[in-house]
């Protein structure tokens, strides 16, 4: 059927699951529903979307690594300037390394080579190319596969449980 968020008992994403692992938690009564699709699996028994743990476990912090797949990945393999969405995608320094730009989440988009080069050794203020998205690091090890599970149409309820996932 679907598969299922799981939220830690603090409202932070943990896991994605399926449907049938998420309804032996509810069960147990180790979890409990937060989102459901309206579809019943039993009688007053919704099928849940979106499920919260009742005791927080904790989790290390995992540093998700700059590189350019994960960076294309974030931007969904589009130009930050233009929009372009094809091969041939560069990564681009918002503030150039040549006036002390870092290589870091925050200063790196994706950006077709047109606009690259139309970009120059300027910021996009002063290129007059403004950004469609501020960039921003992922905040969760578990972004990119949440992000991957809500483009289109499904899941949309699980935009609310991560921080810097945009449409």
């Amino acid at each position: 059927m679907s598969k299922v968020l799981v939220l830690n008992a603090s409202y932070e994403p943990l896991n994605i699951t399926s449907w049938r692992r998420a309804i032996v938690l509810i069960i147990k009564g180790k979890a409990e529903t937060v989102e459901h699709n309206g579809i019943a699996i039993y009688t007053n028994f919704p099928l849940p979307t979106v499920i919260r743990l009742r005791h927080y476990v904790r989790i290390p912090y995992k540093e998700i690594p700059l590189t350019r797949r994960n960076l294309l990945y974030r931007d969904n393999h589009t130009c930050q300037y233009c929009g372009y969405a094809g091969d041939g995608l560069t990564l681009d320094h918002v503030v150039p390394r040549s006036r002390g730009g870092k290589e870091v989440w925050e200063n790196m988009v994706s950006a077709c080579v047109r606009c690259n080069v139309k970009k120059g050794n300027r910021t996009p203020k002063e290129a007059r190319m403004p950004l469609r998205i501020t960039p921003r690091k992922p905040h969760s090890s578990l972004y990119f596969e949440i992000a991957r599970h809500t483009r289109g149409d499904a899941h949309q309820e699980w935009r609310k449980y991560v921080i810097g996932l945009t449409g």
